[in-house]
């Protein structure tokens, strides 16, 4: 299948016969792609599509292009009117802007910050605010029990991939309800620049469950539903129904949570059942477990002698350590070992199970009994106490 990346073909037929198909249809309307409106157009190619004359005649090379792209790039104030004017180039013309995308994310990189961290953290504050055309797809809580329809009017047939979120964590910004459209949607424009999955194979995907942002359901520009947030049990029915329409349209889609609250029940439920996981505990866990392996060998201490400290016992913190987890049972180690080697640090202190209130549910498995009634509150005090061999920054808070 030939790459989105790759410029246009020039067209096969001779002269004659794209005259002759013109001329047969004089009166044809044409919905043209917005590939097709790109200056690096062949004038043969734009003939055989029907679009000469829809463009200036000037058939330009990437290079100028890119240049021109920069140029207007550099004229804008503010990170957010840069990601702005490329969210409209996208739009316009998906196939200069994965070039221009690939290309700088391989050399100079000053355009990733603005497709996705950090500029996209403002990017969601701001969605119904800025929002100015649609990009994705949203499912809302009272579509339940008909999502399988309004799944049918996405366009693409051939979706591989879907990045889906509720919006109830994003980033470090909190629950931003549909707002949080916009990391499904740099996600995948990531993935398309960094891994060369067709941006026709991707699904930005929203579940608009309500909110539990006052603030944003009072806001008269705010685009999603304004219901409080949907109950545990009314979430999992609505995610239930969710899983199997997108597998009935399209088999086989890999299904990516992104920045759900409390995304290990879902992923539980989930994981065996279809080709799916979750970017914050899963992705990062992978990605952290390949320098850890290194880091282990290189160290020269054994698996079951490492001390892990983790500050931060959120999603990503503990999926961290699970997948850590996982080595070290490959290792030789027993489960209630391998877990033992991991001290938690949260805002309150070393995680243990008898401290003062009840500890969030993904936080019970790594919950230490063996500090003898002694409550450790700072990093440091910890850090004395446990002796880490390692030491793991997965805090959103500096």
């Amino acid at each position: 299948m030939p790459s989105v990346l790759a410029p246009t073909p020039k067209a096969t037929q001779p002269q004659a016969n794209i005259k002759m198909t013109q001329k047969s249809h004089p009166a044809r309307q044409v919905v043209h792609t917005n590939g097709d409106l790109d200056t690096s157009n062949s004038i043969e190619a734009r003939k055989f599509m029907g679009t000469y004359g829809l463009t200036p005649p000037a058939v330009e090379d990437f290079d100028t292009q890119m240049s021109r792209c920069i140029a207007l790039l550099e004229l804008k104030q503010t990170p957010i009117e840069k990601y702005q004017y490329l969210t409209h180039l996208r739009n316009a013309n998906v196939h200069l802007f994965y070039r221009l995308l690939a290309k700088h994310v391989k050399q100079l990189q000053e355009i990733t910050p603005l497709i996705y961290t950090p500029t996209v953290g403002e990017a969601c504050q701001r969605w119904s605010e800025i929002y100015t055309q649609p990009e994705g797809l949203y499912l809302s809580y009272e579509d339940r029990g008909h999502l399988h329809s309004v799944i049918k009017n996405w366009p693409q047939n051939n979706v591989e991939i879907t990045v889906v979120t509720d919006g109830s964590r994003i980033l470090g910004l909190g629950d931003l309800g549909i707002n949080g459209m916009g990391i499904p949607v740099g996600k995948l424009a990531l993935y398309t620049a960094c891994a060369g999955i067709r941006p026709d194979a991707t699904l930005p995907l929203m579940l608009d469950l309500g909110t539990s942002n006052k603030a944003l359901r009072e806001d008269p520009l705010y685009l999603g539903s304004r219901r409080e947030k949907v109950t545990p049990d009314e979430e999992r029915e609505f995610l239930d129904e969710l899983m199997a329409a997108l597998t009935e349209r399209w088999p086989g889609i890999v299904i990516q949570y992104e920045d759900f609250k409390n995304p290990f029940p879902s992923l539980e439920r989930y994981q065996n059942t279809y080709t799916m996981f979750n970017d914050d505990i899963q992705g990062t866990g992978a990605v952290i477990l390949g320098g850890f392996i290194n880091a282990v060998k290189q160290s020269g201490v054994a698996a079951k002698n490492q001390r892990a400290v983790f500050l931060g016992a959120g999603s990503a913190g503990v999926g961290v350590a699970k997948q850590l987890t996982q080595f070290f049972i490959k290792e030789g180690m027993t489960e209630d070992d391998a877990r033992r080697c991991f001290w938690f640090v949260d805002s309150q202190g070393l995680v243990t199970n008898d401290r003062p209130g009840k500890l969030a549910d993904h936080k019970l498995y790594f919950s230490r009994d063996d500090n003898e009634g002694k409550q450790y509150k700072t990093l440091e005090e910890i850090v004395e106490y446990v002796k880490p061999t390692m030491l793991m920054g997965l805090s959103t808070i500096g």
